[in-house]
């Protein structure tokens, strides 16, 4: 994964963000290995769903979840897996095809 440092993304409120694969951080911005690991699991799951369909899902499901009790962003499938598995750092050597479909089911 690229990692470009930026004065202008991700908005000041944020360390980085991913765009396409590319991880943009603000300048002096430290990301911990497992932070780094849960970028890089977005990227797996952009790249399964072309890019395009992976933001287009997201803000699906997030437009979804909106209305919804709790953090919508928390909740969005990509996230939940994300943050699920940022620890594994061999997480996504063993990761399955779309395997962010099976945190789409609401949590109880």
């Amino acid at each position: 994964m690229k990692i470009i440092r930026s004065n202008w993304l991700p908005a000041r409120r944020f360390i980085a963000i991913n765009l396409m694969g590319v991880l943009f951080m603000r300048p002096g911005a430290y990301l911990s290995e497992e932070m780094l690991n849960h970028e890089r699991i977005h990227s797996a799951q952009m790249r399964e769903l072309l890019f395009v369909g992976f933001y287009v899902l997201y803000l699906l499901e997030w437009l979804v979840r909106l209305p919804m009790r709790g953090n919508a962003y928390r909740n969005i499938s990509f996230e939940r897996e994300a943050y699920a598995n940022q620890r594994n750092l061999l997480y996504l050597s063993n990761r399955k095809l779309f395997a962010s479909f099976k945190y789409l089911k609401r949590k109880n």
